[in-house]
């Protein structure tokens, strides 16, 4: 019965975020092949950006990254920690193969030095056989 809630509120995770991604307008800050503004040795490998009018962990707007995929749907979100900021975030992947949410997380872990829990949508996890959750 427990598992059952656990579920329930996953799949509720999920619907949320899309609903915010679809009342939000989406805007590419950083685009691909493009340095970070900061420490121009980060390149990054997909458009960065972020959903307008949200708040995020850092008090700016919510990250996105922008994966290969036409379809902008949510595929994937990461749970950062920044030590040296001393913040926690989401980011929020749109549009991510599984090929492009493994470039992020290298981009992420070993280039930014950000530790990070990447947490697939239910159907990519199951696809992987990772999760045998049901999902929307």
């Amino acid at each position: 019965r427990d598992r059952l809630n656990v579920l329930r509120t996953d799949a509720q995770f999920w619907l949320d975020l899309d609903e915010l991604v679809a009342t939000s307008e989406v805007l590419v800050d950083r685009p691909a092949g493009q340095p970070h503004p900061d420490f121009p040795e980060l390149i990054y490998p997909f458009d960065y950006g972020y959903l307008a009018a949200t708040t995020g962990g850092d008090g700016a707007e919510i990250d996105v990254w922008i994966g290969s995929l036409t379809e902008l749907t949510v595929t994937a979100v990461a749970c950062t920690v920044d030590r040296y900021k001393r913040d926690a975030e989401l980011k929020v992947f749109l549009g991510c193969s599984e090929d492009d949410l493994a470039r992020i997380s290298t981009f992420l872990r070993v280039e930014a030095e950000l530790p990070h829990l990447l947490i697939l949508r239910g159907s990519l996890a199951s696809a992987r056989g990772d999760d045998d959750r049901a999902d929307t």
